[in-house]
């Protein structure tokens, strides 16, 4: 089986003893020990290691809240450690929390640029490096590692939810991109960062990975993981990808633009979409997991591993059904142009889809600049890889 950066405790015991660490974790950082499952904070404290306090990111440090929510400073329960948000007032660690020796993060993200615990370890990076504390990125694989799709950000478009110059799907780990960002240069102060990353055993970039516990509130398996990548740009549309339901990033629909007749209705649900989109309102529409089974069945049928895929095609055919019952306008179908653009890196996606312009034409610009990226990128990559090395079928 494949063992993570957190599995790997002879690997960085060591590293972090005698020093006084910080945590960036959440719900995530748990593994099995022969006592049962453990989160890695609890770990620690049985080693001896000198905990001081965690960060919480996006959902909390034990992962319990909505996508966008204002994570407060608290406490943590089981430990009594004090835990400082990483999405409330503050996006990076203060100077005055990080009056410790070492930083270990630990996160499972899922291989999109938009996710944000991406941008959390990047800022992180940029804080240690500010105040000369060691960075420590206990490495995990990426549901989505095989493949880089989509376009590139503009730094003009850069936000939160776009943080780093990569594609919309990168490929990497997270330890791939911290290594690429120190060296790159992708935040400041980067060449005084002292960073190691513990990767991850048996695993490459063509072996697929299911995750064993869900990365955040509205992605509960591994449907909706393999289709989140392709279905994230409808969030600033009108029609709802399934939040308030049970099936989140896994179905498309809307109260009157019918197309398709799978029916839902989204309804608050704490801690995952407390007023999700057509709240309370009848939607008709399609559910996806067709999509996300041809994904599998066709990369199988290639000779390789039953791998997820990308498309962005569904939203331009969203987008003409929203004409077609729009006199020809798209009007009201992009309902915050700004953040459309900040989700995709670029206003480049949101033009072409208001001009009706064919998706193949972007597809056909990004082709070139994956390959100028996959080029700079390959020099920090852990594992093995079938697109760099050119045996992909």
């Amino acid at each position: 089986p494949v063992a993570l950066g957190h599995d790997r405790t002879d690997a960085y015991v060591d590293v972090l003893r005698g020093k006084t660490v910080a945590v960036v974790g959440n719900h995530t950082a748990v593994f099995d020990t022969p006592q049962g499952t453990v989160h890695l904070v609890d770990s620690l404290l049985r080693l001896g290691i000198d905990v001081a306090h965690v960060f919480a990111p996006e959902h909390g440090f034990r992962g319990e809240a909505a996508n966008g929510a204002h994570i407060q400073d608290g406490v943590d329960g089981p430990t009594g450690l004090p835990v400082y948000s990483l999405h409330g007032a503050h996006k990076k660690p203060q100077p005055e929390q990080l009056d410790v020796d070492a930083l270990v993060f630990d996160i499972q993200d899922v291989g999109a640029r938009f996710y944000t615990y991406v941008s959390s370890m990047v800022l992180c990076m940029e804080a240690c490096a500010e105040q000369g504390v060691d960075m420590v990125v206990l490495d995990r694989p990426n549901p989505h590692g095989h493949h880089i799709q989509g376009p590139m950000l503009d730094p003009a478009f850069k936000s939160f939810v776009g943080w780093i110059p990569t594609p919309m799907v990168h490929g990497m780990t997270l330890g791939e991109l911290a290594l690429m960002a120190k060296e790159e240069g992708w935040f400041e102060s980067s060449e005084k960062l002292s960073l190691q990353v513990i990767p991850c055993l048996r695993w490459d970039h063509d072996t697929p990975y299911a995750l064993d516990v869900r990365p955040s509130p509205n992605l509960p398996n591994q449907t909706s993981i393999d289709l989140y990548p392709s279905l994230c740009l409808f969030e600033p549309t009108a029609i709802s990808v399934g939040r308030g339901t049970d099936t989140p990033f896994q179905i498309l629909g809307h109260p009157d633009a019918w197309m398709g007749s799978y029916a839902f209705t989204p309804v608050s649900v704490a801690g995952a979409a407390p007023h999700p989109k057509h709240e309370n309102v009848a939607c008709l529409g399609q559910s996806m997991n067709g999509l996300a089974q041809a994904w599998r069945s066709e990369s199988m049928a290639q000779g390789n591993a039953a791998l997820p895929g990308f498309d962005l095609q569904p939203l331009w055919t969203w987008a003409e059904q929203w004409r077609n019952l729009h006199d020809g306008s798209l009007d009201g179908f992009i309902t915050s142009p700004s953040f459309f653009d900040k989700l995709a890196g670029t206003d480049q996606v949101r033009l072409a889809l208001e001009a009706n312009t064919p998706l193949a034409e972007l597809e056909a610009q990004w082709d070139e600049e994956h390959a100028a990226f996959l080029a700079l990128a390959q020099r920090y990559l852990l594992y093995p890889w079938s697109l760099v090395d050119g045996t992909r079928r």
